[in-house]
């Protein structure tokens, strides 16, 4: 922990709705530059922090998301970990929980907060969610506990009321100031008239050297399942060129069909080595393999269970498993283990 009494945040801007404007020929929301977001938010400076930033050039619409932001972001913690007591990575919603579960595998070690939040309105607007949001998620940032360390040693959610673990987090609504939503964990802060931190749900890190781990492989799917899927389509999607891993997205506690050109292909590609992970398509819940005979059919012919994890966090995972150069057997092992939070194992 630094010694400095005044804490010392570092903000990421990557773009997204909380900085943009509106393009006065088209009215399309267009990313605009970070002086334009803190000119908006005077109260910053009422806050007895140090905040320095650094943003993307030129900042991004989530939707253009990809491994190499990732791998920016990550870098940037890395490089000025021991500088700051805690980081704000400002971005868009659409893709904000596949970012924060990826970061979460990529920051090994991590001990400090970063905080990763947005709004659903520009920051500029009257009415705008994005001003509480920033504010709110400088002071999870700074906050300490009474023995000095940060509260939040974790990858964080933080929307409207609720900080979520950032890979337990979805992204629930498109219109809604509460957009995201964790079902299968509880929240880690309960945001009102004061942040309520909820302490047993909070991971707690012993201090280490962060490991910054950047090479995430691309050559993972979603296949979500639907009545109807012929089983033409299910071998195209089976057989694509160069594909490692996939995220199956089942019924219910984990059910698929069960007809014999179904599983046969899903065994065929088991067998050549692709590692498919077991997710249920419903966001409360999970994948209990022996409910249901339709359940344990797929796990006897090799797809292993993801148990309660959120898709974001399945394929993110799977990139990050893969990009550290694993076998098949091993990504399997790790899918089938809790590396930061990510899972609840039975």
């Amino acid at each position: 922990m630094l010694t400095n009494k005044r804490p010392k945040i570092l903000i990421i801007y990557t773009g997204g709705t909380i900085g943009m404007i509106e393009n006065p020929e088209t009215r399309a929301l267009q990313p605009f530059d970070f002086s334009h977001l803190m000119d908006n938010v005077p109260k910053i400076k009422k806050l007895d922090y140090d905040i320095d930033n650094i943003q993307f050039n030129p900042p991004i619409d989530s939707s253009n998301m990809d491994p190499s932001h990732w791998r920016d972001i990550a870098l940037a913690i890395e490089e000025r970990y021991d500088r700051y007591d805690g980081f704000v990575v400002l971005h868009g919603t659409d893709t904000m929980a596949f970012t924060a579960s990826a970061l979460s595998f990529m920051l090994e070690n991590l001990s400090k907060p970063v905080i990763i939040t947005g709004s659903q309105l520009p920051i500029g607007e009257v009415r705008t969610d994005g001003e509480e949001n920033l504010i709110t998620a400088l002071q999870v940032a700074a906050a300490i506990d009474e023995k000095g360390r940060p509260r939040v040693q974790e990858v964080a959610i933080l929307f409207e009321n609720y900080l979520w673990r950032g890979n337990r987090a979805t992204k629930m609504s498109a219109d809604n100031f509460n957009a995201f939503k964790s079902f299968n964990y509880p929240e880690l802060a309960e945001i009102g008239l004061d942040i309520e931190y909820n302490a047993n749900a909070l991971r707690k890190m012993q201090p280490r050297p962060l490991k910054v781990c950047t090479d995430m492989d691309s050559n993972v799917i979603f296949l979500e399942l639907n009545p109807g899927m012929t089983e033409q389509t299910l071998k195209h999607l089976l057989h694509t060129p160069g594909i490692k891993g996939i995220v199956l997205k089942t019924y219910g506690a984990g059910n698929c069909p069960t007809h014999s050109w179904f599983i046969n292909s899903i065994r065929e590609a088991v067998d050549h080595g692709v590692v498919i992970v077991n997710v249920t398509q419903c966001v409360n819940g999970g994948v209990n393999c022996s409910l249901y005979e339709t359940g344990n059919t797929i796990s006897e012919a090799g797809v292993i269970s993801g148990y309660d994890i959120t898709s974001e966090a399945a394929i993110t995972k799977l990139m990050f498993l893969f990009g550290q150069g694993y076998t098949p057997n091993m990504v399997k092992k790790y899918m089938a283990s809790d590396i930061c939070g990510e899972v609840t194992i039975p």
